[in-house]
């Protein structure tokens, strides 16, 4: 597959095994922290089964101990890991972030109650927060132009295969351990994980482009020959180093002031809190967080709502890959709209089968139901957005951006995971599934209007456009476009 840039280079060239094999470990390693991140968020929706009676949960204890890594935890980890990863570099930053998995896991595997199970959960959402605003953007800016939507894609894979590593780990411990306290085990599976991403990131340079707009230049350009031949490393080098020098002269480092300075740089930022909101409205975490316990409602055993369960994650990895295939090809708005068209769709179904009276078909049927909105999230959507995020913010504020962005992504989730329970049982389940279908039609309207086109630019031609153009009237992808 190959890509011609708007600017008339092909960028598609082949690379030589050891620029390829330089990309796989890169990719590989940087990503272990969005299989953290599934993992950790995922987890919890079988460990709830066994803590309750340990730690005596009620529903709204419940609640504070799933929502709690998403809020203040990731929410606030995101505005972290965006200042980290201007301040100490996208390697810095997720360096600080596996070191925060693996204390967050250590603590929530041993907490004796409540209160220390919720400061794990907490200090495990900085980590997850952090390296969901920075592993995006290490790998976007590592990437050549012609593979960043694949590479950064790779991260929402992992994300998925955490999450599917977590329901199976679930059902296998259950099966293994016949403990009460096995959920113990089940948390502290993540402190793995986390090792291997410390080791392995000292591994790894920083990105070109945080090295550019420091003046470190010659770094930048070692960089950059680590993945590319000497002609693409060359010509990119150059525009790299072009763009650095004007991102100093508008005071790189002043995120704040470069925002009421620049009205095009606010209206982006809008945009990515707007696409931010929109991927969590779909409700897909209600689903990754509470499968087992809409399952089991239904009458299913525990054990078999946690087999059950390890479907989603077979359903999210089967999309993601389909996603990242569909990247390559097809440009992200019609994706993004597809998406939007079926969440909604599913939702509406899921909403009329709690009607049916109780039988072993209305469950299967509520479990299809939630595939289906798994499957739509998982292939147009989830992968779509962290891309967009990844792609659109200008290399001044781009991590204060992503940042913010992530933040009002986690605030949203934890807002629908916190309220999920409380909803469900006052207004009943069909009802608030009736809800999510109303809120994703909501969704498509903003996409059609409001998202930008970002396939076959390179980061710098993006920014380009978005200083000449609203993002609206960013929609299509140039001519002869073939990839990335």
């Amino acid at each position: 597959m190959s890509i011609h840039s708007s600017s008339g280079t092909s960028t598609g060239a082949q690379r030589s095994p050891a620029h390829n094999r330089f990309l796989v470990k890169l990719t590989v390693i940087s990503t272990l922290g969005g299989l953290l991140f599934g993992y950790d968020t995922g987890v919890i929706s079988g460990a709830l089964l066994y803590m309750k009676e340990d730690l005596a949960l009620t529903t709204f204890s419940e609640a504070v101990v799933v929502s709690s890594l998403l809020f203040p935890g990731a929410a606030f980890g995101a505005l972290l890991g965006g200042k980290l990863a201007d301040a100490l570099g996208r390697k810095g930053s997720l360096l600080v972030c596996a070191g925060l998995f693996l204390v967050g896991a250590l603590i929530c595997a041993v907490a004796p109650n409540v209160g220390v199970m919720t400061g794990g959960r907490i200090l495990l959402g900085f980590g997850v927060g952090a390296a969901a605003a920075t592993c995006p953007l290490y790998l976007a800016e590592m990437a050549p132009a012609d593979r960043r939507g694949r590479m950064v894609t790779i991260n929402e894979l992992m994300i998925v295969t955490g999450q599917f590593l977590a329901f199976a780990m679930n059902a296998l411990l259950d099966a293994l351990i016949k403990d009460p306290h096995v959920w113990r085990w089940m948390l502290a599976v993540a402190t793995v994980p986390a090792v291997a991403l410390f080791v392995g990131m000292f591994f790894l340079p920083d990105s070109p482009r945080w090295y550019a707009v420091r003046g470190r230049l010659e770094d930048t350009r070692r960089v950059l020959s680590l993945s590319r031949d000497p002609a693409e490393a060359a010509e990119e080098y150059n525009v790299i180093a072009q763009h650095a020098q004007r991102d100093v002269t508008e005071d790189k480092g002043a995120a704040m002031r470069d925002l009421r300075a620049f009205p095009w740089m606010r209206r982006i930022l809008w945009i990515g809190c707007g696409l931010a909101t929109v991927q969590q409205a779909t409700g897909i975490n209600t689903v990754n967080y509470y499968a087992p316990t809409i399952l089991e409602s239904t009458g299913l055993g525990a054990s078999a709502s946690l087999i059950l369960t390890i479907t989603v994650g077979v359903v999210g990895i089967i999309g993601t890959i389909l996603g990242i295939v569909l990247i390559g090809r097809i440009n992200r708005r019609p994706l993004l709209l597809t998406g939007f068209t079926g969440v909604a769709a599913g939702h509406a179904v899921l909403a009329l089968s709690f009607l049916l009276p109780e039988s072993g078909f209305r469950s299967y049927l509520i479990l299809a139901a939630m595939l289906f909105v798994v499957f739509f999230v998982q292939t147009f959507i989830g992968t779509l957005v962290w891309l967009l995020l990844s792609e659109i913010f200008p290399m001044t504020i781009r991590g204060f951006a992503m940042g913010i962005a992530v933040f009002v992504l986690w605030t949203v989730n934890a807002a629908i995971s916190f309220a999920f329970p409380p909803l469900v049982a006052s207004l009943g389940a069909t009802l608030t599934f009736g809800l999510f279908a109303l809120v994703n039609v909501g969704s498509l309207t903003f996409v059609k209007k409001f998202a930008p086109e970002t396939r076959g630019r390179s980061l710098e031609e993006l920014e380009d456009d978005f200083r000449t153009h609203s993002p609206a009237e960013v929609r299509e992808a140039p001519v002869g476009v073939h990839g990335g």
